[in-house]
C-alpha cells in the first residue's frame, strides 16, 4: 500500500520521478561513493577536524590529555568508514534493522541499570572488555528508526490523526523513561524532543501539540521533585542566573562562569590559536567534552564561533532539505529524525554553555571527545545520507513497491 496520500511535509500530491535508486542499485562501489553527495560530506569532515584541532588546544599544556586528539582522530577515521558503509544500505534493509535495534538498545539500557558503571553521580555506562559505551547515546537513533517504521507501517490517507500516534509515544516513553532512571535529564529531554519532531511530522494536529506543551509546562514542578540532588542544584543554579540572584562562583555556577568568560574574553576575532588563558590553563572544567564550545569562543572569538554555527546550519538545512525529497514515509521520518537528533544536541550544547539551560551534561557533535556520541552522530549522518541515495525508493508493507 502506498504512503504517498498524506505527508507532514506536504499535504498534496507526490511528484513522481525516475527510479534512480533503484540505478544506484546496479552501480559498482566506486561508482556508488563517486554520487554521493560529497559537499556535504566534506563539511562534515572540516567539522571533525576542528574538533580534533579544538582538543589538541584543550590539552595542550595538560600531559595527562595530550593524545586526546589522536584519540578522536582515530575514531572519527573508524566512524566515517562506517558512515559511508551505511549510507549504501537500501532504506528497506535499514527499516528492516528498525525494530530489531531498538529492541537491542532497550536491553543495553536495562543493563545499565542493572550492572552499570557509575560515574558523576549518575550509572550511564556498560563496560565492554576496556571500552565504556553510553546506551542512552545509541537509543536516540534507534528510537528514531523505531518511529520511522512504525508509521510507515500505520499511516494511510484515511488513516486517524490521534489514535495512530498513541503507538508512536509508547515507543518513545520506554527508552525516554529508562534513561531517566540512570539519571540522564539531558539525554531524556533531547530523545523526547528529536521523537517530537517525527511525532508532529508524521501529522499531529496543532491543538494536541498545543496541549502537550502545556501538560508538559504543568509537570515540571513535579519532575523536579524526582530529580536527583546534583541535577537540582544544577537547575537552581541556572535559575538564579537568570533572576540576577548571587551565586557561589566557587561552587555551582564556577563552570558556566569561567566558560562565559572564556567566550567573552575571545571578543570578535579571539586570542589565536593556543593562545586561550582560559583553556590552556585548564580554568573551564571538562573543556574537552561538554564545554569545549568555550576553547573555540576564547581563541577564535565570535568570528570563528559563528563560523562553526552556520557549518552546523547548512549540515542540518540540506538534511531537512534531503529528507523531504523521500518518496517513502520511512525515509522522510528516518532522516528527518537523524537530523533532529544532531539538531539537538547542538541546541542543548551550545544552550548550557551559554547560560540559557541548566548545564545538562551534552556533547557537541563532531567537536566534543567522546566515542558513542561520535558513533551516534555518523550513523545518523549514514541514515541521512541513505535516505538521499533511495529518496526515490518506494516501500510497501514488505519492502520495495
Amino acid at each position: 500500500m502506498s504512503r504517498d496520500g498524506y505527508t507532514g511535509f506536504s499535504r498534496g500530491e507526490a511528484r513522481t520521478r525516475t527510479a534512480t535508486s533503484l540505478n544506484f542499485e546496479t552501480m559498482g562501489p566506486l561508482r556508488r561513493l563517486v554520487k554521493l553527495p560529497w559537499g556535504f560530506i566534506l563539511l562534515i569532515i572540516a567539522m571533525a577536524l576542528t574538533g580534533v584541532a579544538m582538543l589538541y588546544s584543550s590539552a595542550y599544556t595538560n600531559p595527562n590529555e595530550h593524545n586526546l586528539w589522536y584519540l578522536q582522530l582515530t575514531r572519527f577515521g573508524i566512524s566515517f568508514v562506517m558512515m559511508l558503509v551505511l549510507a549504501m544500505l537500501p532504506l528497506s534493509w535499514w527499516r528492516t534493522l528498525a525494530l530489531p535495534a531498538y529492541a537491542f538498545t532497550v536491553l543495553l539500557l536495562v543493563l545499565v541499570i542493572v550492572m552499570g558503571v557509575t560515574g558523576g553521580g549518575a550509572q550511564r555506562w556498560l563496560q565492554v572488555g576496556p571500552v565504556a559505551v553510553q546506551p542512552s547515546e545509541f537509543a536516540k537513533l534507534a528510537t528514531t528508526m523505531a518511529l520511522a517504521w512504525y508509521y510507515d507501517r500505520v499511516i494511510t490517507p484515511t488513516s486517524g490523526r490521534v489514535l495512530i500516534h498513541l503507538g508512536a509515544l509508547a515507543i518513545m516513553i520506554i527508552p525516554a523513561a529508562l534513561i531517566f532512571k540512570q539519571p540522564d535529564f539531558g539525554t531524556t529531554l533531547a530523545l523526547i524532543a528529536s521523537a517530537g519532531v517525527i511525532i508532529f511530522l508524521a501529522g499531529l494536529s496543532m491543538r494536541v501539540i498545543l496541549v502537550g506543551i502545556l501538560a508538559g509546562i504543568a509537570s515540571v514542578p513535579g519532575i523536579y521533585f524526582v530529580l536527583a540532588d546534583y541535577q537540582r542544584e544544577r537547575v537552581d543554579t541556572f535559575l538564579a542566573q537568570l533572576s540576577g540572584h548571587a551565586t557561589n562562583a566557587l561552587g555551582e555556577s564556577y563552570q558556566i562562569e569561567q566558560g562565559l568568560i572564556a567566550i567573552g574574553g575571545g571578543g570578535v576575532n579571539g586570542k589565536g590559536f593556543l593562545q586561550g588563558i582560559q583553556s590552556q590553563q585548564d580554568y573551564v572544567p571538562e573543556q574537552h567534552t561538554d564545554f569545549i564550545l568555550t576553547v573555540i569562543g576564547e581563541e577564535f572569538g565570535f568570528i570563528g564561533t559563528t563560523a562553526l554555527l552556520l557549518g552546523f546550519a547548512v549540515i542540518l538545512g540540506w538534511a531537512f532539505y534531503s529528507a523531504s525529497q523521500s518518496q517513502s514515509w520511512f525515509g522522510r521520518l528516518a532522516s528527518a529524525g537523524a537530523a533532529a537528533t544532531v539538531a539537538f544536541y547542538i541546541v542543548f550544547n551550545v544552550g548550557m554553555v551559554i547560560g540559557l539551560l541548566p548545564v545538562v551534561g551534552m556533547p557537541l557533535p563532531l567537536i566534543s571527545y567522546g566515542g558513542t556520541a561520535m558513533l551516534t552522530t555518523m550513523a545518523c549522518f549514514g541514515l541521512i545520507l541513505s535516505a538521499h541515495m533511495h529518496r526515490d525508493e518506494k516501500l510497501s508493507s514488505t519492502g520495495i513497491i
